[in-house]
């Protein structure tokens, strides 16, 4: 099982988690969108801030380590992180992905 996991995030600290997350083979790849402006409600007040949205490629079996990691590195004391399964992708991106996140220790 594939999944695109969405995680926005302060932009200061996007590239750092994005490279950690790859560099961990958690993720086999993470865009990092930038410009984006959220509007939440957070303890009982609508809040605003400039946020980037990191697109996370990676597979079931990596998402409890990957949300594990994602939930040590985020400066929100409830990070939104939301995987999409996906079933269908280009079958040589499908393999990429598998073989970017194995173990090469």
């Amino acid at each position: 099982m594939s999944l695109v996991v969405m995680v926005t995030i302060p932009p200061e600290r996007a590239h750092d988690v994005a490279r950690t997350l790859v560099t961990e083979r958690l993720a086999g790849s993470v865009n990092v969108v930038g410009g984006m402006h959220s509007v939440y409600r957070w303890q009982g007040e609508v809040a605003e801030d400039p946020e980037s949205l990191l697109l996370i490629k990676t597979t079931g079996e990596r998402y409890p380590e990957l949300e594990a990691r994602i939930r040590s590195l985020h400066p929100y004391e409830v990070p939104e992180i939301i995987a999409l399964q996906f079933d269908r992708a280009l079958p040589e991106f499908q393999s990429w992905l598998r073989d970017a996140l194995q173990d090469r220790r």
